[in-house]
């Protein structure tokens, strides 16, 4: 089987690799080991790249629908498909998914589609395109609920894995006092609720990419007389090692903001939370999305209701005070991601959508 991968970028906005590209990249990557896997995206310049045994093809200088960056499409991209058997779209509300499932369909290669939040202008702001692809694999309960296919057979949950082996303990690396925050430093993220509710002299690192300047002074200003470390830039490597001598890991994201910003998908999966976990550090969520659908309450960690500082203050304190109980929640912690979210388990799902009878409609 030939499979095709397609994103708009290898790279987020900022110039890392972002949750979403993350999935989509470590979901080929495992792909590849067990089918011939091309991943597909859009960049400066055309080049080609190899990963293990993942082909990887960048189409540059694409035109930007309406100037959208984040919706990239070239004509090239019907040639870069064309041998594939399956294809699969990351992202539906775009143009290059609408042109590749219409394509795929008129030349009878099977197509699916993932969605990883965000969209731009696309044929879909008009007619529904649901029904153009033959499944949609959905990173969550919650996904599939949001985006109205709890009622169609094609609509799948895959979820999201996490690489076992690079996300793991390590029993010569000490735990500390410290609670850690990983991904975009954005509002909707809760982060602002994370220092409020930080009890006194409990340390907190908040790691990401580079945030936006006016958030990032509102955490500045809320930090100045806690103990809250900002770290852009990590690497993998330093990331595992954060994740490893963590107390917990946080993720206290909210539908409305301190400042009333409102946001219906703050959250499909959860990443940190899987990563953090893998390294069996119990987790904080608030009961946003997904969120839930990772975080076992009172088993792996806890989850507190959103916009709560005062709750997730309790929760951090009660994983401080209990060394006992934070460390069982870990091991409980890696063994459900072991169980329920490994990338292997996530290829078989995707693969055996793949081969299933239909076409693709409810």
């Amino acid at each position: 089987m030939k499979i095709v991968h397609v994103v708009p970028a290898l790279f987020g906005p900022d110039g890392v690799v972002g949750g979403a590209e993350r999935y989509a990249l470590e979901l080929a990557r495992h792909m590849a080991m067990r089918e011939s896997t091309t991943l597909v995206a859009f960049g400066d310049h055309d080049r080609h790249e190899r990963i293990g045994q993942l082909n990887i093809r960048v189409i540059g200088r694409p035109w930007h629908v309406r100037g959208q960056t984040q919706n990239p499409f070239a004509l090239r991209l019907l040639g870069a498909i064309a041998a594939a058997d399956v294809v699969h779209c990351h992202q539906q509300h775009i143009l290059m998914s609408s042109v590749a499932a219409a394509w795929c369909r008129c030349r009878g290669h099977r197509v699916f589609v993932s969605e990883l939040g965000g969209g731009g202008w696309d044929v879909s702001a008009y007619i529904s395109t649901d029904a153009w692809f033959h499944g949609h694999l959905h990173l969550s309960e919650y996904s599939r609920r949001i985006y109205g296919h709890e009622q169609r057979h094609s609509a799948r949950v895959v979820g999201g894995g996490v690489d076992v082996d690079k996300f793991s303990p390590d029993p010569g690396v000490l735990r500390d006092d410290a609670a850690l925050f990983v991904g975009r430093v954005l509002p909707h993220k809760g982060i602002d609720d994370l220092i409020r509710g930080l009890p006194p002299g409990m340390p907190l690192t908040v790691a990401g990419p580079q945030p936006d300047p006016g958030y990032a002074a509102t955490l500045a200003a809320l930090a100045s007389s806690k103990r809250v470390t900002f770290k852009v830039g990590l690497t993998d490597a330093e990331l595992v090692t954060e994740y490893r001598r963590a107390l917990c890991i946080v993720l206290p994201s909210v539908y409305r903001t301190s400042i009333g910003a409102e946001t219906s998908v703050p959250e499909l999966l959860g990443q940190s939370l899987l990563e953090g976990m893998a390294c069996e550090t119990p987790a904080i969520c608030t009961a946003v999305a997904s969120m839930p659908e990772i975080v076992e309450h009172g088993q792996t960690g806890f989850v507190v209701a959103p916009n709560t500082p005062d709750a997730i203050g309790e929760r951090l304190a009660q994983l401080r005070d209990g060394s006992a109980q934070a460390r069982d929640m870990g091991r409980a912690g890696r063994a459900r991601v072991l169980h329920h979210f490994t990338w292997d388990a996530v290829v078989s799902r995707c693969l055996d959508a793949y081969s299933a009878p239909g076409r693709g409609r409810s």
